[in-house]
């Protein structure tokens, strides 16, 4: 068996075809050994899961990309399962998942592996997420969701008062943007793991449909003793939301859930009854209310639409 790639891509997509095309272009222009075929300094590898899409997403890959390897998911298991299909074949030194609404600029795959290297005890790196309108995307650092960081959000003193080294924990709005630093976690958008803490840590946890596996996993990593580190002076391009568009309320149901999940999972021992009833029941007030926000301006939409 040839020697291992320096890198894995991994690639999950539901429905996504358009962005996705984008995305594997951008992958391309890359001009690594395995993705083009030209010499270059950098040896990768792609794998693309598609979770049982119904946009003919899989076909497109296999048509215009067949450099990649397609893994045709036989359902939709959510973001963990369907990356673990891959995760569990991959070979590089080291693992980046990327959603397929991103777009990588030019050099991005080997400042992350220089940024590992130079950073041995980092298990993780995420670049710096921007929107289509120059915006930072903010869940691409952020603290761990303890109770007291999740009221402050849900509250709107996140917000508020985002500059404060107290309330502005849950997205680091307290920090600056341009700064890199050492984090609680990173976003599963675009993630940068190394092979060896990966194999430490496991795989990601499917217990978590959609939301929060990433952060599960930073909190694994940290847990054995690795780093995770955020890195601004690596942007991509990130359309925050694509895979879920059309479904906002599942998706919103999947972001409460997996708050719970996690709650359970790391918190859940460590306070008493009390706190933990009034956490769950702010999950699941919050989901309601936001739920109900999104019924009712669908239905105003479609009134103003008559």
């Amino acid at each position: 068996m040839s020697a291992p790639p320096d890198l894995s891509v991994v690639v999950l997509n539901y429905n996504t075809r358009h962005h996705l095309r984008r995305c594997l272009d951008s992958i391309r222009a890359e001009g690594s050994t395995s993705l083009s075929g030209a010499p270059a300094s950098l040896a990768a590898e792609l794998w693309v899961v598609d979770n049982r899409s119904r946009d003919g997403s899989a076909e497109m890959v296999a048509r215009e990309y067949p450099w990649a390897n397609l893994v045709r998911s036989p359902r939709n298991g959510g973001f963990a399962h369907g990356n673990n299909q891959a995760l569990r074949q991959v070979r590089g030194r080291a693992v980046l998942l990327l959603n397929p609404d991103t777009e990588l600029e030019p050099g991005a795959f080997e400042a992350l592996l220089r940024l590992l290297k130079a950073h041995p005890e980092a298990g993780a790196i995420g670049p710096r997420l921007l929107r289509d309108d120059g915006t930072i995307h903010r869940a691409c650092r952020r603290a761990f969701p303890r109770p007291e960081v999740a009221l402050f959000q849900l509250s709107g003193l996140s917000q508020r008062f985002a500059a404060s080294p107290l309330f502005g924990r849950y997205n680091l709005t307290n920090l600056p943007d341009d700064a890199p630093a050492e984090v609680d976690a990173i976003c599963g958008a675009c993630m940068l793991v190394r092979r060896e803490a990966m194999d430490q840590v496991g795989l990601l946890d499917e217990r978590f449909f959609m939301y929060a596996e990433d952060i599960d996993w930073c909190w694994r990593l940290k847990q054995a003793g690795w780093t995770v580190r955020y890195e601004p002076s690596i942007v991509v391009r990130h359309q925050h939301g694509a895979a879920g568009s059309g479904r906002r309320l599942a998706t919103t149901y999947h972001f409460y859930h997996a708050m719970d999940l996690f709650y359970r999972k790391h918190y859940a021992r460590s306070y008493n009854l009390a706190v933990g009833t009034f956490v769950l029941v702010g999950v699941y007030c919050g989901l309601v209310f936001a739920l109900l926000r999104q019924v009712l301006d669908r239905d105003g939409k479609r009134r103003a639409g008559h």
